[in-house]
């Protein structure tokens, strides 16, 4: 379970508008790499996207989209798996599902009529 400092470092991650960018193509799979289709793929390579297919897609250079690709796979909602030369990146969705289901719940609740206090204690209304 993520815990608030977790939630938070996504979310100042996904503040970014290049990140968040990035993030909803990797997420979408708008990115694709060059992979040689004669040779046996794992499912990493099948699934994945590469860090150059991600750059060509930005005017800034490869180093820059390397920090903010840390920035997500530091905030955990991404992976990064480094095959041959290549590294292919890929959404961490289990966490994506965590946070997704932060949102359901404060949509419940405040359908519901509960509310928050400031000591966090929730009280209905």
């Amino acid at each position: 379970m993520l815990e608030m400092d977790d939630k938070v470092k996504i979310f100042k991650a996904l503040g970014h508008e290049t990140r968040f960018k990035i993030f909803k193509n990797i997420f979408t799979g708008s990115y694709a790499c060059s992979v040689d289709n004669t040779k046996p793929q794992d499912d990493i390579i099948a699934q994945a996207t590469c860090v150059t297919s991600i750059a060509d897609q930005f005017d800034f250079a490869l180093p820059t989209i390397s920090r903010h690709l840390k920035e997500l796979k530091d905030a955990g909602i991404i992976t990064m798996t480094k095959h041959k030369n290549k590294i292919y990146i890929e959404p961490n969705i289990e966490t994506i599902k965590e946070i997704a289901e932060c949102f359901t719940t404060l949509v419940k609740e405040h359908e519901s009529g509960v509310i928050y206090q400031f000591d966090n204690t929730k009280e209905a209304i």
